[in-house]
């Protein structure tokens, strides 16, 4: 074996070699990048990057924050709606086009459409909708039902719901495509066999084709959780953090202390937590997807 391992490091020469300025561009500027986000966060900078280590003031300093508190609880309930809803809306509507309904590619395309805009378009769009003057509240009350109250976004209670729905409308169509894939992906003798045994088509999808897409759903929750912690744009351009500070995330809280307040060292200490919030979802889908595999071979 030994003898072979020289020859295995010489195979494919050329592509290694031209690998090496993208490998060492990701370690200076991705790797150097948090390291020195991370030692800098121990420090008092302010304006300007200093080397003034002051030990956890900063991270201190951060969890005594209201408003850092408020981040942390939107995102937490902003991200298990998000995740729920997100696989429940993908899923079922990928069952319904995997039923090779008329119009699919028209259906699929439609659904498809609103993960294709910006963020900041889809958050102006949701605002205008969620207006009560001017919106579905008051399109609502304009056909009799005077009563109707529908503002999520100037009701401090609700806020981060009203920034849900937008980011469901957003992006559930991707989550779809991911459903429809691994769907198209199950063996149609499965199928077969499950309809001569008599076995109930939401039985079949529960306790078949949802284990058989196991890697889907991992591959799903890796994208939505990512885009949960960076959740910004929207909250932006919905709400600004309001009413008050209501609707802030954590994105905007870093935003805010570097630029804002002028203060690196609180803004480096944010995002080290938003860092260690994405490592604990990355960090268990890579050994799912490759210390699992790695075991069972």
């Amino acid at each position: 074996m030994s003898s072979n391992r020289p020859i295995r490091l010489f195979r494919n020469l050329n592509a290694k070699i031209s690998a090496i300025p993208m490998i060492a561009t990701a370690l200076v500027v991705f790797v150097g990048g948090t390291v020195w986000t991370i030692i800098y966060s121990f420090t008092n900078s302010k304006l300007l990057p200093r080397a003034k280590f002051v030990g956890l003031d900063q991270y201190e300093r951060l969890w005594n924050s209201n408003k850092w508190l408020i981040s942390i609880e939107n995102l937490f309930i902003f991200g298990i709606c998000s995740l729920i809803f997100s696989f429940i809306i993908g899923f079922v509507l990928a069952a319904l086009l995997d039923q090779k309904i008329r119009f699919e590619d028209t259906f699929r395309s439609i659904f498809l459409f609103p993960f294709a805009l910006s963020f900041i378009v889809t958050g102006l769009v949701w605002q205008w909708l969620l207006n009560p003057d001017f919106g579905i509240q008051s399109v609502v009350r304009s056909l009799g039902w005077e009563s109707f109250d529908f503002d999520p976004l100037y009701n401090a209670n609700i806020v981060i719901y009203g920034i849900l729905i937008a980011a469901l409308w957003q992006g559930t169509g991707l989550v779809m495509c991911l459903m429809l894939a691994g769907l198209r992906g199950i063996d149609e003798d499965i199928w077969k066999a499950a309809r001569v045994d008599g076995i109930p088509m939401w039985k079949t999808y529960l306790f078949i084709v949802i284990p058989m897409m196991r890697p889907v759903f991992i591959t799903a929750v890796v994208i939505i959780a990512s885009g949960i912690v960076r959740v910004y744009d929207l909250v932006v351009a919905q709400t600004s953090g309001g009413p008050g500070i209501a609707s802030e995330v954590p994105a905007k809280y870093v935003y805010d202390a570097m630029f804002l307040s002028q203060n690196l060292g609180q803004g480096f200490a944010a995002s080290t937590m938003m860092l260690l919030s994405v490592a604990i979802v990355v960090i268990p889908w890579a050994y799912l997807e490759f210390g699992g595999r790695k075991s069972h071979g």
